[in-house]
C-alpha cells in the first residue's frame, strides 16, 4: 500500500505542467501549439522568453526531486523512493492533465537522478554538456546521456530498484527521442544555434 501512495504522489507531481502553467502566467502561447509541439523547456525557450524557459526547467527537474524527497519523508527506503522518482518520470512524459500528452522527460529525469545520487546527476550532465559543445544538437546530448546512465547507476548501485528505475526512465527516454534519432540519421535534426547535420 506504502509503494502505491508513494507511486501515485510521484505521478501526480510528475502530472504537473510546467511548460504549459509558466507559459500562461508570463502570456505566451501554449507550447503545444509551436514549435515541436513539446511541452517543455527547449519548446518554451522558441517562445523567445528565456527566464519562461529557465523556470519550466528547473519545475520540469524539481518535481522529479521532490517526488523522491517527499517519499522519503513518509517513510520510504531508497527503492521506495526511487519508484516514487519514476512514477513522477511517467508523469512526466504520460500526464493526466495533459491527456497522456506530455514532454520528453530530460529535466525530470536529471531531477531523479539528482535525488539518487548527486555525483551521479553530475556525470551524467557532464556527459550532457559535453556532447552538446561539441556536436551542437541538444538531442544528441540527451541520447548519449540516457546511454550513460545505466552503466554509472549499475556500477555504483548494482542490479536492484535503484538501477532498474534509471534504466527504466533512459529505455522512455530513448523511446521519446526516436524521432530525433531518425532526424539525425537523415541529416534534419535542428541542432543548438539552428544548426543541422550535414547531408
Amino acid at each position: 500500500m506504502n509503494a502505491l501512495i508513494f507511486a501515485t504522489l510521484g505521478y501526480l507531481l510528475g502530472s504537473l505542467p510546467f511548460a504549459v502553467i509558466v507559459s500562461r502566467a508570463f502570456g505566451l502561447r501554449d507550447p503545444r501549439t509551436f514549435g515541436s509541439g513539446n511541452p517543455g523547456a527547449t519548446n518554451v525557450l522558441r517562445s523567445g522568453n528565456k527566464l519562461a524557459a529557465l523556470l519550466t526547467l528547473f519545475g520540469d527537474a524539481a518535481k522529479g526531486w521532490l517526488a523522491m524527497w517527499l517519499a522519503g519523508k513518509l517513510g520510504a527506503d531508497a527503492a521506495g523512493s526511487a519508484m516514487a522518482g519514476m512514477a513522477a518520470f511517467l508523469g512526466h512524459v504520460f500526464p493526466v492533465f495533459l491527456k497522456f500528452k506530455g514532454g520528453k522527460g530530460v529535466a525530470t529525469a536529471l531531477g531523479v537522478l539528482i535525488g539518487i545520487d548527486a555525483m551521479l546527476a553530475a556525470l551524467v550532465v557532464a556527459t550532457w554538456l559535453t556532447v552538446a559543445l561539441v556536436s551542437r544538437y541538444s538531442s544528441l546530448a540527451a541520447v548519449a546521456a540516457a546511454c550513460v546512465a545505466p552503466t554509472l547507476a549499475l556500477q555504483k548501485f548494482g542490479i536492484g530498484a535503484i538501477s532498474s528505475a534509471v534504466i527504466g526512465m533512459c529505455l522512455l527516454l530513448l523511446w521519446r527521442h526516436r524521432s530525433n534519432i531518425a532526424n539525425l540519421a537523415a541529416g534534419t535534426e535542428g541542432g543548438i544555434g539552428g544548426r543541422k547535420t550535414s547531408q
